[in-house]
């Protein structure tokens, strides 16, 4: 990942002045303990399975991932320069930590693990994002998906 001590200051300046979201401080809905929730991931690093659509630009659509890939079926075409590669290269788990997430299921902390992922392209309008955003929610919903581990990148 880039360091922000390590950029031009003309980048970091950028950085430090684009819009964030404020959120309350409570979930937005009520759900089953977390050792009940069925649980998918949702990336910004750009990912998708070997063979699928490489990201192209910033137009906010996503990849669907199966639940059941292994790490040498997953690709990363994040477009930024300032994007480092490298974590993911040594465990994909950095950046989508499905292997984690089946560890947890395992030892009974959370209840199941989703039959389908999604990654997006970080650095993406979220405005460009709320049509694709919308209906990954219906998506979700089909995969009876009642938590999300977003992993924003």
């Amino acid at each position: 990942m880039a360091r922000l001590d390590q950029m031009a200051e003309s980048m970091r300046a950028h950085l430090a002045h684009l819009p964030c979201p404020t959120f309350a401080d409570h979930p937005w809905v009520e759900g089953p303990p977390l050792s009940q929730r069925r649980v998918a991931l949702i990336s910004t690093a750009g990912l998708h399975r070997r063979g699928d659509r490489p990201f192209e630009g910033l137009s906010g659509d996503y990849r669907v991932i199966p639940g059941d890939i292994e790490a040498g079926d997953l690709v990363m075409t994040h477009l930024s320069t300032n994007f480092d590669r490298t974590g993911f290269q040594q465990d994909w788990n950095v950046m989508f930590p499905l292997d984690r997430l089946r560890e947890l299921v395992r030892e009974g902390f959370i209840g199941s693990v989703a039959a389908y992922h999604y990654s997006f392209m970080g650095a993406t309008d979220p405005a460009a994002m709320e049509s694709s955003a919308r209906n990954l929610a219906g998506l979700l919903h089909g995969d009876r998906v009642d938590a999300a581990l977003l992993v924003p990148v």
